[in-house]
């Protein structure tokens, strides 16, 4: 290839008007299929923000969203990626994370780039210049309505009317009249535009075409919408009158138009969802409050949409700081009097009364359309001697969606760290920290593209590490502008020091912890005692009673500090009543510790610490008696516990599987954090209580990385029954379930075995770990596991011997549930050989399951039962039964019984050529590879396999067939693994591959001569 041939392609596109795309300036052919133009179109708009499938959905089938799958996207994208791949252009990457997608581009690559620098510069000809039409014209497949959209075209009505204004300054009105022609014939309606282009008409002396227009506008209004024109409009064209009247223009004298705003933060980064909000409270007439804590950008986000409404209030922009979390804020009459003079009132005449000058005040604001920023408020009092007397839109006629809004009148925006929700005509806008996708953004709005591009990782680091606050994020974008040749590894390092972060997050004279010193000074000491130990807390969350149990007061008190320190802005309120919780940010919760370790004794914070942490396993180990998960035997430790008072226990125990759901994260963060403090005790009795809520929830990654974290603990204390305890819960889960991740478990529990051999090696060390506490109950758990490995391998006589000494064991030892587990493995060790005796075990095992009410057990029983009597012959009873156990299973949220039970449906169904069975063997594959199930996998490609191969299917029969010997190789379990080849073996003879079906035939032999 010639060295012209290896030069880098450059692409790019155009969403401002039709979609383009260009390589090295050469205009593409766009993808045929309308999706794939509307993905790229919507991943275009996103400027290289993660967009979720669930939006993409939303962005590009719209109304027909509900009828899509996810599927759909995912096929779109791998669609989308390869046509992009097509160009060669390394600088554009289709990426994903599995839950959305983000389109990388090089830099100024997509028009909207450089339209928003252009008009962030100052620059609203030249922005205005690159629009071709409307965004993204001609495409059928994007949301028009999504914010993506509507926000890009307010920024260009906002642009455009900044140019009308620049040009009518600098006396050349005639250079905007294209591009406002061109916006006016597009937003017929849209007032601020009509009028602007009217003022642009008379300006450049065509005072007469501009009254045609205002006619035909006019006419139109009355046709389409029934109304007149709004005033700003006929304002205009009164001027146009006097005018054409006096044959000159007339000369209006020195109107005062105050324009306040700070400037627009030209790397304004997310939010759309948020500024939506504000626009429509504001077009509604409601007073937008957007509460925050401090450095979560509330003044940025207010800024920004005072900015894009702007062009609603031509009459003056008022801004006024009130110093809320100053000591002393703003006196609400120094800030009228500033307002006063602002809108055109002699200093002298100001009068001296607040009240005086508030009625002064909404004087002069009465009709007009002038926006009021009023920033950083302190409370209600402050500010509403500073509201107008009139609501936008106060004639109650909602505006039309382009900016035309009827009859409006003065709009006020506040930001405070209070709610304000006893201000009148209020509506809340509680804003919260950024995402990651957008908080990677800010930082590359602030640094450039190169540089962020350079370390992606560490670039993702420090966003985590600022916890996705925008002042954090901002101060760490200007420590590294200001040393270009600083590493962003080197500030990652930094900040991953927990004692530094708070240190290295201050520039200038910007910090984020000054910004938490003000909420903290004005705490009450009970209440900072409180917020200093709930820092000490790994939890990512808590409830009112574990804040109670933290700072040793009663929950009542608990709550009141609770709703103090909300107030403050120094915690986050989650969840919806009676299910509160409470968290802190990241970078709060470092404040917070901070001043515990500055103001408390080391005991005290251990004994705050060991008192939640008693507190959560008090509770877990009730809960865990009443959750009905496997039948192993309750062994617990020494730890202490800290009790709850009688009445809260009662309420939050009153379904345990709710609380379950509530506190698992708490659980497990709790867990952890106790064996990295050695409080190994009480780490491992929380990690155990959560076993049987974990397998019923499905949630084996938590069960199995908690479990290897804390066991490790374990094992350096040299605590042997925490260490059998959490060997046992470990077994299990890596037994039945594959990491999601696909890599396995090392820690002395796999070794590259198939799963099922290395399961009696296992389960044999686990005996000798019992055996070495004296705990009979877990030898007769450890004798289970090891029968049921045994009965994979072919030892079916072993297996059955192994099982009896666990039913003696158990029996002997008052373990009911170990009784019903013996029971369970012994029928299956008899299997076909006897179903008599099968079925006798398992009926013993359903009466026991009963006994102790353990629900799930139950349900495997009936399970069981049913496949026995489904192979006894006794179809009508199978059925039956599997369809009760189906039920109990989604009732109870059990996914993994609920799959297995769909297994031995579609078998029977299979069997009785049912033609339910296809649907029903689809719907365990699902689950299966949705929750790692290794068994019911392999289980369900087996039976798809032989119904493609019934149906005549053969490749599909092959595929399917070859994954399941694949799974079950890796599974170890012979039988199965001799079933799998033996219907592969048919399915290559079908497909005419009689060499293949030879060869797993013979596999399949040599497996059934193993015993």
């Amino acid at each position: 290839m010639s060295i012209e041939g290896l030069k880098r392609m450059k692409m790019t596109f155009g969403l401002l008007g039709p979609l383009t795309v260009d390589v090295d300036a050469v205009p593409q052919a766009l993808p045929r299929a309308t999706v794939l133009r509307g993905l790229l179109g919507a991943l275009l708009l996103a400027e290289g923000e993660r967009l979720p499938v669930g939006r993409l959905l939303d962005l590009v089938w719209a109304e027909q969203s509900d009828r899509v799958g996810r599927g759909a996207v995912h096929t779109g994208m791998s669609r989308l990626r390869t046509w992009l791949g097509r160009f060669g252009d390394e600088a554009v990457a289709l990426e994903s994370d599995g839950q959305g997608y983000r389109l990388v581009t090089g830099p100024d690559a997509v028009d909207l780039g450089r339209f928003r620098r252009l008009a962030a510069d100052g620059d609203p000809a030249g922005a205005i210049g690159l629009r071709r039409g409307p965004v993204l014209a001609g495409l059928e497949r994007v949301n028009r309505e999504d914010p993506l959209v509507t926000t890009v075209e307010h920024e260009v009505r906002a642009t455009a009317l900044a140019l009308a204004r620049a040009a009518t300054a600098a006396g050349a009105s005639r250079t905007a009249v294209p591009a406002l022609t061109a916006l006016a014939e597009e937003y017929p309606f849209d007032e601020p535009l009509q009028a602007a282009l009217l003022e642009l008409l008379a300006a450049d002396g065509r005072a007469a075409e501009a009254l045609r227009r205002f006619q035909a506008l006019r006419r139109r209004l009355s046709e389409e919408l029934g109304i007149e024109p709004g005033e700003q409009v006929r304002n205009v064209f009164l001027a146009l009158l006097a005018q054409d009247r006096e044959g000159a223009r007339p000369d209006p004298g020195p109107a005062r138009v105050p324009s306040q705003l700070p400037r627009d933060v030209p790397d304004f980064t997310g939010r759309d969802e948020q500024v939506r909000i504000v626009l429509d409270a504001l077009a509604a007439g409601r007073v937008p409050v957007i509460a925050g804590m401090g450095g979560i950008g509330k003044t940025a986000l207010a800024v920004h949409t005072a900015h894009l409404a702007a062009v609603d209030y031509p009459d003056g922009r008022l801004y006024a700081d009130l110093r809320g979390a100053d000591e002393t804020p703003a006196d609400p009459a120094g800030v009228l009097a500033a307002f006063l003079r602002a809108l055109g009132a002699d200093p002298r005449e100001v009068p001296a009364s607040l009240e005086e000058r508030s009625a002064l005040y909404r004087t002069l604001l009465a009709g007009r359309r002038t926006l009021v920023l009023l920033d950083n408020a302190a409370g209600e009092q402050q500010i509403v001697p500073l509201l107008p007397g009139t609501p936008a839109a106060a004639d109650g006629r909602p505006g039309d969606g382009s900016g035309n809004r009827p009859g409006a009148r003065p709009a006020v925006l506040v930001t405070s760290r209070a709610a304000l929700t006893a201000l009148p005509g209020s509506r809340l806008v509680d804003l919260h920290e950024l995402d990651a996708p957008h908080a990677r953004t800010l930082l590359r709005r602030i640094l450039g593209d190169e540089r962020v591009a350079a370390e992606p990782v560490a670039a993702a680091q420090i966003v985590e590490l600022c916890g996705g606050m925008p002042l954090a994020v901002r101060i760490a974008g200007a420590r590294l502008a200001a040393r270009p040749r600083r590493t962003l590894a080197r500030l990652a390092h930094l900040l991953r020091d927990e004692r530094r972060r708070l240190d290295e997050l201050a520039a200038g004279n910007l910090a984020v912890r000054a910004g938490f010193a003000v909420g903290y000074a004005r705490l009450s000491e009970p209440t900072r005692r409180t917020f200093r130990l709930l820092g000490l807390l790994d939890a990512p969350d808590f409830a009112p009673w574990a804040a109670a149990a933290m700072a040793g007061i009663p929950p009542e008190q608990a709550e009141r500090q609770l709703e103090e320190l909300i107030d403050a802005q120094l915690l986050q309120e989650t969840g919806t009543e009676p299910h509160l919780r409470y968290r802190f940010h990241d970078l709060v919760r470092l404040y917070a510790r901070e001043h515990a370790e500055a103001a408390d004794e080391p005991a005290a914070r251990t004994a705050a610490l060991e008192r939640a942490f008693g507190a959560w396993l008090w509770l877990a180990e009730q809960a865990a008696d009443q959750v009905p998960g496997p039948c192993f035997a309750p062994i617990h430790g020494t730890a202490p516990r800290h009790p709850m008072p009688s009445g809260v226990a009662a309420a939050l125990l009153d379904d345990p599987m709710a609380w379950f759901d509530a506190e698992q994260p708490a659980l497990n963060a709790s867990a952890r954090q106790a064996a990295a403090l050695r409080m190994v005790p009480v780490a491992w009795d929380l990690a155990a209580c959560q076993e049987k809520y974990c397998d019923v929830r499905g949630l084996y990654d938590d069960w199995r990385t908690t479990h290897l974290t804390v066991l490790q603990a374990c094992r350096t204390a040299d605590d042997a029954l925490g260490t059998a305890v959490l060997t046992r819960g470990l077994i299990e889960v890596t037994t039945w379930t594959t990491p999601a991740d696909g890599s396995g478990t090392t820690v002395d529990l796999k070794d590259g075995t198939e799963t099922m051999v290395a399961l009696e090696a296992r389960a044999r060390h686990l005996q000798g770990l019992f055996e070495q506490v004296g705990e009979e109950r877990g030898t007769a758990d450890a004798l289970v596991l090891t029968a049921w490995s045994l009965v994979a391998q072919g030892r079916e006589q072993e297996a059955l011997e192994a099982g009896h000494r666990a039913l003696d064991l158990a029996t002997a030892h008052d373990h009911p549930g170990g009784e019903a587990r013996a029971h369970q493995i012994i029928a299956i060790a008899h299997g076909e050989t006897d179903l008599d005796r099968t079925i006798e075990h398992l009926t013993e095992t359903l009466r026991l399951a009963r006994l102790i009410g353990n629900t799930r057990f139950e349900a495997t029983a009936i399970q069981f039962l049913g496949a026995a009597h489904g192979r006894a012959g006794q179809v009508e009873r199978a059925g039956e039964l599997l369809l009760h156990s189906l039920a109990m299973a989604r009732c109870l949220k059990d996914r993994y019984v609920e799959a297995f039970s769909l297994l031995y449906l579609a078998m029977l169904y299979a069997a009785t050529g049912d033609g339910r069975a296809r649907e029903t063997a689809e719907a365990a594959l699902a689950i299966a590879r949705r929750f790692d199930l290794g068994h019911h996998l392999a289980q369900a490609l087996g039976i798809l396999g032989e119904l493609d191969l019934a149906a005549g299917d053969h490749a599909s029969a092959v595929a399917h067939l070859e994954e399941s010997v694949l799974v079950w190789r890796a599974r170890g379990w012979r039988s199965f693994l001799a079933e799998a080849l033996r219907a592969l073996g048919r399915a290559y003879q079908a497909a005419g591959l009689p060499e293949s079906a030879a060869r797993v035939l013979e596999e399949a032999r040599e497996l059934s001569d193993i015993r």
